[in-house]
């Protein structure tokens, strides 16, 4: 089926969809957050999934998000291409990841070519820039002077990791390493692939390193939204790996994890936590998308159920897997598609004690858009403690009908602000006190 066939299919699918929304709006659930959310009861949409995204627009020349009070944001890079993931080297250049989901034929189901049709109008599926671009800020004024290509010819890069002298990059069909040399503009050298992951569906594959570094993690999400008819094809995904870097070898750390995205350590303790993109088509709020820490060898519950042991009636249902699947820690909301995360040190932000930074890049598929904002959660004694903040917000026009940006990674910058790859407007915003 040709690409122009899907859209002209996939714009028919929108249409109908919007007598979802209508449905979806009479009774909406409370929004799902917290360590101990009121989960509503779950509303199958059918064949007609809820679909409501706005168009992308970009930003108005002087135009910015809006900072919390005691903050101020600045744009650290424009002119970008789709950037998704932000990486500080220890001599403080900044590395951008830009890539894209890709026009594509290979579709399953109604769903599918619906949501290709809404994602291609807001600007979220393409051609991929398939580059890392390198960002220098030589004066120290919180501006970004220097931007080339880093590397070109991936496959849609997403996760990046230093170690040593070796520069590992997440492509979404696997985990590939380069040599590095310190201070390097660019690398041209042909890398190495450590493991292969079956690219596609949920394409990101972001990584981070073990503190001694020598381990890497990388985050792999499924083909589709809950598995049906496609089993097969999702073994081996939906899961964490672990790679040993002195022996080669790689497992699967956790699984049933539908999208984890960002992966953080919380310092304290040691602790992995990840956020997760939850299934479609329940409800708005069913089931939130969620922050947790993970446990080796743990199981999450994707497919066959959710937010712990809510069985999912959609799927074929495995009793032993439902048994031990591992409740989150934390809910974000339904539909927020939270990606970016990082650990944030009391002091960072003025007045934000320690906790996580989260990147929610915003819903697409429920009846009042949720997401579009950089948010904080509070972490005591190495777990959440509070409710979230705002960091960054406006990403979203009041009327819900075009986005001027969607956050999506977010790191510490090397000036000890915090970096964040909004992937509509081409920026790279950068956060401080006011």
């Amino acid at each position: 089926m040709s690409f122009s066939s899907i859209v002209a299919r996939g714009a028919a699918l929108v249409g109908n969809a919007t007598v979802a929304v209508r449905r979806m709006s009479e009774g909406a659930a409370a929004p799902a957050w917290g360590s101990s959310p009121a989960i509503a009861p779950a509303k199958p949409q059918g064949a007609f999934p809820t679909l409501k995204m706005p168009t992308a627009r970009g930003w108005d020349e002087g135009q910015t998000p809006v900072a919390a009070p005691g903050l101020k944001v600045n744009a650290f890079a424009r002119g970008l291409k789709h950037p998704r993931w932000v990486y500080v080297l220890p001599n403080g250049d900044v590395l951008v990841a830009e890539s894209k989901t890709l026009d594509t034929s290979e579709t399953r189901s109604i769903f599918d070519l619906a949501m290709i049709a809404t994602m291609r109008r807001a600007g979220a599926a393409g051609v991929s820039a398939n580059r890392i671009t390198l960002l220098r800020d030589r004066d120290g004024d919180g501006v970004a002077e220097f931007q080339e290509v880093f590397m070109e010819g991936l496959n849609q890069p997403f996760g990046m990791a230093l170690l040593g002298d070796r520069f590992y990059v997440g492509n979404t069909d696997g985990v590939v390493v380069f040599p590095y040399t310190a201070g390097a503009d660019r690398i041209t050298a042909p890398g190495e692939k450590l493991v292969a992951f079956k690219p596609g569906g949920h394409w990101t594959r972001s990584l981070l390193a073990s503190p001694d570094g020598r381990k890497l993690y990388a985050g792999v999400g499924s083909l589709s939204n809950i598995g049906l008819n496609v089993m097969a094809a999702e073994e081996g995904r939906a899961a964490i790996y672990e790679l040993d870097l002195l022996t080669g070898g790689s497992r699967i750390f956790a699984s049933g994890l539908r999208n984890p995205v960002g992966m953080a350590w919380e310092p304290n303790t040691g602790v992995l936590w990840t956020v997760v993109n939850e299934r479609d088509g329940l409800g708005d709020e069913t089931p939130p998308d969620y922050l947790t820490s993970v446990q080796d060898g743990g199981f999450y519950g994707w497919p066959y159920c959710y937010w712990g042991q809510t069985v999912d009636d959609r799927v074929p249902q495995d009793p032993q897997a439902v048994a031990k699947a591992i409740r989150p820690d934390y809910a974000l909301g339904g539909h927020t598609a939270s990606l970016g995360l990082c650990w944030v040190p009391a002091g960072t932000l003025p007045g934000f004690p320690d906790g996580m930074a989260i990147g929610q890049h915003g819903s697409w598929n429920r009846s009042t858009l949720s997401g579009y904002k950089l948010v904080f959660v509070p972490f005591e004694n190495g777990k959440p403690s509070g409710p979230a903040r705002d960091i960054l917000s406006g990403f979203l026009a009041p009327d819900e009908k075009m986005s001027y940006g969607r956050p999506v990674g977010v790191t510490l910058g090397p000036d000890g602000s915090l970096l964040m790859a909004d992937d509509v407007g081409d920026v790279i915003w950068r956060v401080t006190g006011a």
